[in-house]
């Protein structure tokens, strides 16, 4: 019978829209409106000046929703399980993010990385499960023994680079909690001979970006690593976090200065200077301030008459209602000389 012609095999084009998800070839690829939104927001975030924030903060100014809260770590933050479509859509864009990241160079960190993690904190918004996920951390049980150092809440004193003989022999871990619920941790049985607190640094993470101490798991993990000079783990961290890369620009400046401390004593002290420095610079903006607003209630007022105002000599004022010698003297003369002309008459 010969082969079929094409035109019979061919078929016919369709009108309208598809059925199937996503409407059809025309249709916004990427993900639906909550991702959407999450990463328009996201990439407004990182359009923000970090340095601008470091000055703000350093200056006492607040920075962000003072009402949010967000997940902690053993130095980081409060209260980490937020609720509502913007935390989903939040969320979501950070699982997107892990499928589309560049896996270019297998990233090891030659030193254990650990944490004990007491889910206080959204699992899909916790740091130390995103580390996990990507195997660069280790999730330890409550009551197992830590060698290295661990930055807690509880430490005694602040890492320093005296550290990093440690962390260099055994290791960096963290307790992942809540500060709203510390007391619901054991404490007692988190064993390490090294318990460590971070001083003075600024949150990167969207949550509690710029604020004081609302450090999250893998901001305080990433603190250690700089402080005792293994910057290149620390990155390795950060760069699993879309904003990772704001961590070192709101805290270049502090952590270089801890650098230059050899003991937990003289990052205790530089970091009392460092929060000395900052009250006394939000001292003389207030005081700027106040004697701005001073300024403008002493400044004259073109509304106002009065002579404090005039800056030349006052104009003599003419009484309009009375009148003057000359004009006096003239109704004199013209008088008298009515008088004159009646007794002639």
């Amino acid at each position: 019978m010969g082969k079929p012609s094409k035109e019979r095999n061919q078929r016919a084009p369709t009108r309208g829209r598809g059925r199937g998800r996503g409407g059809g070839s025309h249709a916004v690829r990427g993900g639906g409106s909550g991702r959407q939104k999450a990463i328009a927001s996201r990439k407004q975030e990182e359009a923000v000046d970090d340095e601008e924030v470091f000055r703000r903060v350093m200056a006492g100014e607040v920075v962000g929703d003072d009402d949010s809260e967000g997940s902690s770590s053993g130095e980081a933050s409060g209260s980490g399980s937020g609720s509502g479509s913007e935390d989903d859509d939040e969320a979501q864009a950070d699982e997107d993010e892990d499928g589309d990241e560049e896996q270019d160079e297998p990233a090891d960190i030659d030193v254990p990385v650990a944490m004990w993690d007491f889910d206080h904190c959204d699992p899909r918004r916790c740091s130390g499960k995103k580390l996990a996920r990507h195997g660069l951390i280790n999730a330890m049980r409550v009551g197992q023994r830590f060698r290295g150092v661990v930055l807690t809440p509880k430490g005694k004193k602040p890492i320093s680079p005296s550290d990093d003989e440690i962390v260099q022999m055994s290791g960096l871990a963290v307790v992942e909690c809540s500060w709203a619920r510390l007391d619901e941790v054991p404490f007692n049985k988190i064993k390490s001979p090294y318990e460590r607190l971070l001083p003075f640094l600024i949150a990167s993470n969207p949550v509690n970006y710029g604020k004081p101490w609302r450090l999250n798991c893998v901001e305080a993990l990433a603190a250690g690593f700089y402080i005792t000079g293994h910057d290149d783990w620390a990155e390795i961290l950060l760069s699993k976090f879309s904003w990772g890369h704001s961590f070192y620009k709101l805290n270049g400046h502090l952590i270089e200065r801890y650098r230059t401390c050899h003991t937990a004593e003289d990052i205790q002290t530089m970091a009392e200077l460092i929060q000395q420095e900052m009250a006394d610079e939000r001292e003389q903006r207030q005081l700027e301030k106040q004697a701005n607003e001073g300024e403008d209630l002493l400044r004259a007022n073109p509304n106002h008459i009065g002579n404090e105002w005039d800056t030349e000599e006052a104009p003599e004022l003419v009484d309009v209602g009375g009148d003057s010698e000359d004009e006096r003297d003239d109704v004199e003369v013209l008088v008298q000389g009515i008088d004159k002309a009646k007794i002639s008459a």
